[in-house]
C-alpha cells in the first residue's frame, strides 16, 4: 500500500461513513489511489471533467456512477455532492487532485462529506 491509499483507508474509511473512496490526478485523469474494491477506472475522467464543464448542467442534470443516477445537492469549483436512491458521491476538487467519496444506506453523508474535505484540506496545506 502507498502512502495516499493509507491515507484513504485510515483517514476516510475508517470514520465508517465513507464506503470507498479514490484520489485522481486532474492532469492526467489517472487514479493516485484507491480503497479496495472500489473499480472506478472508467469513471475517472468523467469525475475529473465534471469541474471543468459547464457547473449548471451538473446542478440540472446529475451524473451517472456504475449505472445508477445521482441527483445533485451542490456544485461549485471546489466540491459536487450527488446523491442516490440510498447512496451518495462527494467529490472535491484541489490544485491538482480530485478526491472521491461515496456512502451508503446506515452511513451519514454529512461525516462523508467532512471526512473528504477535510482530507482535501490536507492535501491544499501540502500544495497539491
Amino acid at each position: 500500500m502507498n502512502q495516499a491509499q493509507n491515507l484513504l483507508i485510515d483517514g476516510l474509511t475508517s470514520t465508517k461513513h465513507v464506503a470507498h473512496a479514490a484520489i485522481i490526478k486532474i492532469e492526467d485523469g489517472s487514479i493516485l489511489a484507491t480503497t479496495p474494491g472500489f473499480g472506478i477506472q472508467s469513471q475517472a475522467s468523467v469525475f475529473v471533467q465534471a469541474f471543468f464543464q459547464d457547473l449548471l448542467q451538473i446542478r440540472r442534470e446529475g451524473l451517472y456512477f456504475k449505472d445508477q443516477y445521482y441527483k445533485c445537492a451542490r456544485a461549485d469549483d471546489n466540491a459536487i455532492y450527488l446523491k442516490g436512491k440510498d447512496n451518495g458521491l462527494v467529490l472535491v476538487k484541489t490544485k491538482s487532485l480530485v478526491l472521491v467519496g461515496t456512502y451508503s444506506q446506515g452511513m451519514y453523508p454529512s461525516v462523508c462529506v467532512e471526512a473528504v474535505e477535510k482530507l482535501a484540506d490536507y492535501f491544499r496545506e501540502k500544495g497539491n
